[in-house]
């Protein structure tokens, strides 16, 4: 059964990060909605190598819309964070136990969103320390799985072993 995936993402995102998930979950027959503070934005890759046009704002979107929550790494997350919409959308995936798929930078929506204590997760090793700092029990491994839930990996090298376990949690 196809799933609906709220990617929140902005400006200077991974490239590959966001477009080989998005290509993954789109190809098993998944939805991908891009959110952004405004519907239409474009957004643009921190390599230059993707632009995005932004599918809905969010302040038009409930979270109980979707079946999972992407985010995508790069200097994004930490950008949306500063946004308290984002970090109460973001909440509310974790609260209700919806799938969440993490990559790189990713997890820091999540500290703000205080989601990570209890949790085994990763995410690229700049952040770690806060993870940890956060809750989190921090795996040094290329994906973690935790509760059937969280999805996280450390950065774009594990990006086929990041689709293989958000897909198999979207079966």
């Amino acid at each position: 059964m196809a799933k609906k995936i709220a990617a929140v993402l902005t400006n200077m995102f991974e490239d590959v990060e966001y477009t080989e998930p998005a290509k993954a979950f789109t190809d098993a027959g998944h939805k991908v909605v891009t959110i952004e503070k405004q519907k239409g934005n474009e957004v643009t890759g921190k390599n230059n190598e993707v632009t995005v046009t932004i599918d809905e704002g969010i302040d038009n979107v409930n979270p109980d819309d979707y079946d999972a929550l992407f985010i995508p790494g790069g200097f994004s997350p930490d950008q949306l964070r500063a946004d308290d919409r984002f970090v109460a959308f973001a909440k509310h995936f974790m609260d209700v136990k919806k799938p969440v798929f993490a990559i790189c930078h990713g997890p820091q929506l999540l500290i703000t969103a205080k989601s990570l204590e209890g949790r085994a997760a990763t995410g690229y090793k700049s952040i770690q320390v806060d993870m940890e700092y956060a809750g989190a029990y921090v795996k040094d491994e290329e994906v973690v799985v935790c509760n059937n839930q969280l999805v996280t990996s450390r950065q774009p090298d594990d990006i086929p072993a990041f689709n293989r376990e958000a897909l198999n949690l979207l079966k």
